[in-house]
């Protein structure tokens, strides 16, 4: 979301600029040219609002946006022309436009740079991480304390401290491909929450549901929940492949098309490569996690879980 509120920031910020120019140099002085100029500026702030809040709302209509834009924009040019029709109306509208372009601006840019260097809200969609952290609760994401991010590179400059095992992430979901499905749909630009479980070097092994780190089982895990479900069996297309081609496939994100079956229970082993992360879900048996779709890359990182601020009998830092 804040690489959106960025860009908003910038079209605003050229927005003003132009207007302040044009207003300067009377460029603007018709009812036609004001309702022009009007028109854009209700335009703009209408696209820009569903344009954000897409990335937020699951299930927004991709037509939502243009439509709101366009009724914006004919909205606009009739108060514009109508308001231009005379000096006085027509030089508070274009100054009111520019003010109110120049206020979002500057805030929106604000709050860009703290929500991708400092910290960002965050809202738990599913239970994959209960009881630690159950759906519709509130937190704030630390965006620091792995490095700042350098925009649009995926590089991380400044770290405090590494990744460790037992960290609750925030991470942008691990797929370039817009059209890739896991966990029965596409998953492309969503925010997930998980316990990062093996950092790189890790052989990850999981036998009747249970985690096993490095050849060693997992018993001490306080937050790990299990449900007594009847476990899946093996997999016999996983037995049939070699070692080398299951880590691949896994590691390329690639593992459950291939095998096109649930790999909750019996999976791996495979080992978390250079820069990337093994990350799952403390409800065990009710995650989709990289048991699914592979490693979550450095690059996808966005930062470590906080504080539960929301709702405030469970105010709390996350553990």
């Amino acid at each position: 979301m804040e690489e959106r509120i960025f860009i908003v920031a910038m079209v605003m910020g050229a927005f003003a600029w132009l207007g302040r120019r044009w207003i300067k140099f009377r460029a603007l002085e018709t009812p036609a040219r004001a309702g022009l100029w009007h028109a854009l500026f209700c335009g703009m702030c209408a696209y820009s609002v569903i344009w954000i809040a897409m990335m937020s709302f699951d299930g927004t209509p991709p037509l939502l946006a243009p439509v709101c834009a366009a009724a914006a924009v004919v909205y606009g040019l009739w108060r514009g022309r109508t308001t231009g029709a005379r000096d006085v109306p027509r030089h508070r509208l274009l100054n009111d436009d520019q003010e109110w372009a120049e206020t979002m601006f500057s805030s929106l840019l604000l709050a860009a740079a703290l929500m991708y260097f400092v910290v960002q809200a965050f809202k738990i969609p599913s239970g994959s991480m209960r009881n630690t952290l159950l759906e519709g609760d509130h937190l704030f994401v630390n965006k620091f304390i792995y490095g700042l991010r350098v925009p649009y590179t995926g590089r991380r400059v400044l770290p405090l401290r590494p990744v460790h095992r037992g960290d609750v992430i925030v991470f942008n979901f691990p797929e370039d491909d817009p059209k890739a499905i896991h966990c029965g749909s596409s998953q492309y630009g969503k925010d997930f929450v998980k316990r990062v479980v093996g950092v790189p070097g890790d052989v990850i092994l999981v036998r009747d549901g249970r985690l096993f780190l490095n050849g060693v089982p997992q018993t001490d895990e306080p937050y790990a929940r299990y449900e007594p479900i009847m476990r899946q069996p093996e997999s016999l297309r996983a037995g049939q492949l070699t070692p080398q081609n299951y880590q691949e496939l896994w590691q390329n994100h690639k593992l459950d098309r291939e095998l096109q079956e649930v790999q909750r229970d019996y999976f791996g082993p495979v080992t978390v490569p250079p820069h990337a992360y093994f990350a799952m879900g403390d409800n065990r048996d009710h995650s989709c996690d990289s048991r699914y779709w592979g490693p979550v890359e450095e690059r996808f990182l966005k930062g470590r879980a906080w504080i539960l601020y929301w709702p405030p009998s469970r105010m709390k830092t996350v553990q």
